[in-house]
């Protein structure tokens, strides 16, 4: 309840700050830029040294990885059928192949579940991450080129050049030499602030103009995200025999609404920010609901 609060308010603060005209037009821009280059970099900082790599937990990561892939081809067919631009199936693929597995997703799981099974929900939210830098790019750099077709080494370039993608990696490697024990305090201050600013950014380029033309493919992107992901990791699950709470916990962090950070990515790219915005507001409320669904299921099958 607190969590929905707390998103109510940053995105129609986000709106009042910006039909008042208090604030610079381009200001979303700044405010994603420190998202980009700090905030979600220390996010990797402040859980990947903590994360214990188990053969079980191979299941959630290659489960998130597929969610992306599914999704890639989803969108793809669905777009074709529709005759839509490669802008928008790329707006389509970021908005609806990533969860938002922490802000959403950990305080779900600490109610549902309790707080003992959020290092599994780690491990799910980092490499969405990682899927995100890296598949989510791929996908963001093709959708933003006009033609459509860009140079592999074009996209090796944004991938490597991702400040994000480059916190990951980085954590990942220092970690393995270096103690982050003492900076953990300062790394929680700046990962604290990526998905209150990451809404207030929402509130400030969120349009409802034209909104009734875009319930096609808002409907659908949450139709893959609120239902279709999950399905689709709860058959993996029983068709490989994975049971117990890393079933329970990978399929309910499939099961949460858009990723924020893809309102941010879409706008870096020029994609359609309008409708991953509506995407991301839409599906946070629905997510709620459909969340209790999801948790109902697993328990009763795992």
């Amino acid at each position: 309840m607190v969590n929905f609060v707390l998103i109510a308010v940053c995105i129609i603060a986000g709106m009042i700050f910006k039909a008042t005209k208090s604030i610079h037009p381009d200001a979303h821009k700044g405010i994603n830029t420190w998202i980009l280059y700090l905030a979600l970099p220390a996010v990797s900082f402040k859980y990947l040294p903590k994360v214990k790599w188990t053969t079980e937990m191979l299941f959630p990561i290659a489960a998130t990885f597929l969610i992306s892939v599914f999704c890639f081809f989803f969108m793809m067919f669905y777009s074709k059928s529709r005759g839509y631009s490669r802008r928008s199936r790329s707006t389509l693929e970021l908005a609806s192949g990533y969860s938002n597995t922490s802000f959403i997703g950990f305080p779900l799981i600490s109610a549902f579940y309790g707080e003992g099974l959020l290092s599994i929900a780690i491990i799910c939210d980092q490499t969405m991450f990682f899927a995100l830098s890296t598949l989510g790019i791929i996908a963001a750099v093709k959708g933003g080129s006009k033609s459509g077709k860009v140079s592999a080494a074009f996209i090796l370039k944004r991938l490597i050049t991702f400040p994000p993608l480059i916190g990951c990696i980085s954590a990942l490697v220092l970690s393995q030499f270096i103690d982050f024990t003492v900076a953990e305090p300062f790394f929680d201050k700046l990962a604290a602030t990526v998905s209150p600013l990451a809404l207030f950014s929402v509130g400030l380029q969120l349009k409802f103009n034209g909104w009734k033309k875009l319930i096609p493919q808002m409907s659908m992107s949450m139709l893959y995200k609120l239902i279709l992901a999950p399905a689709i990791v709860l058959g993996m699950a029983l068709l490989f025999g994975i049971k117990g709470d890393v079933a329970k916990i990978t399929v309910f962090e499939a099961a949460m609404p858009t990723l924020v950070t893809s309102s941010i990515i879409a706008e870096q790219f020029r994609l359609n920010t309008k409708l991953t915005n509506l995407i991301i507001g839409v599906s946070i409320i629905v997510g709620f609901i459909t969340s209790a669904f999801w948790y109902e299921m697993t328990e009763l099958l795992f």
